[in-house]
């Protein structure tokens, strides 16, 4: 979707998505938004509480099988387990999607590991399909007239025009540019506390086997799962900044980090998008 800053400024329906890679201050971003005027919706919540519910309940009952005081009470249907995910609370989610290498560290093998990135690829396809139903729902069932699609960092991944196609259509893609003296303390932040990730097939065959070959790994199953992850976050990192702003050049609008930070209101928040829209008219 693309307009003047006028045409944005008097548009009494706002629809927006933001993209960005994770620390980039997208949530932050959003929550900046009184929720009385716009309708949150969170791609990551979406995806832990629709189309992932069951395969993460049942890998947190795979896990309570194991114990046999557990194994017991629910072969019996003495207990239950529940998800407790909230749009602050994604950890069954990240939980689920796990980290590749040894079993006994916590890792997963590389074919699971793969048959549970397949299901968050397709998921989060789905969820960001799902956005003009939501937008539909938020003002017809919440009389919301504003909404705010908190996209998850790995949609510039997904290699799915339609998804693109969709939210171009739909919303105001807006993306969150990292300038480059923050990438460094974006990067240590992931060193120091490695998190599951989301990769392309393709990029996880390669760099696999580069850091496979560089650290004299000869199966993955020994792989320390923490040092994949640290190794291959900067390189996942460098990967998506040109797919990200491909898109937000194809349909969309830059933004950059240091000026999202400064955003403390909904007024911020407009006036920013404004500004950006009007800069890349201008170039």
């Amino acid at each position: 979707m693309k307009m003047s800053p006028r045409e944005f400024l008097d548009w009494q329906t706002k629809r927006i998505t933001l993209l960005a890679m994770s620390g980039a201050g997208k949530t932050t971003l959003a929550n900046k938004l009184p929720k009385s005027k716009w309708f949150h919706y969170s791609g990551d919540y979406r995806i832990g509480t629709k189309y992932l519910e069951e395969p993460i309940l049942d890998n947190i009952k795979r896990q309570a099988m194991r114990v046999p005081f557990l194994r017991e009470l629910l072969l019996s249907d003495s207990i239950y387990i529940a998800n407790k995910i909230t749009v602050d609370n994604l950890a069954p989610v990240s939980t689920f999607l796990g980290k590749l290498g040894n079993p006994e560290l916590g890792g997963l093998s590389l074919q699971e590991f793969k048959r549970r990135q397949r299901l968050h690829h397709q998921a989060e396809i789905a969820a960001m399909n799902d956005v003009p139903e939501f937008i539909h729902k938020a003002e017809d069932i919440y009389g919301y007239k504003n909404f705010i699609n908190d996209a998850g960092g790995s949609v510039c991944e997904l290699d799915s025009p339609e998804v693109l196609e969709t939210l171009a259509l739909n919303t105001l893609i807006i993306y969150i540019k990292i300038p480059p003296a923050m990438e460094q303390i974006i990067i240590e932040r992931a060193k120091t506390d490695p998190k599951p990730l989301y990769y392309r097939e393709a990029f996880l065959d390669e760099k696999l086997a580069e850091f496979m070959s560089l650290n004299g790994y000869a199966d993955p199953n020994v792989i320390p799962p923490d040092e994949f992850v640290t190794w291959v976050f900067p390189e996942l990192f460098k990967s998506r900044l040109p797919r990200y702003e491909a898109i937000a050049e194809q349909y969309g609008y830059t933004v950059d980090a240091r000026d999202v930070a400064e955003v403390k209101d909904e007024d911020d928040f407009i006036r920013l998008i404004a500004d950006a829209i009007a800069k890349q008219q201008s170039n």
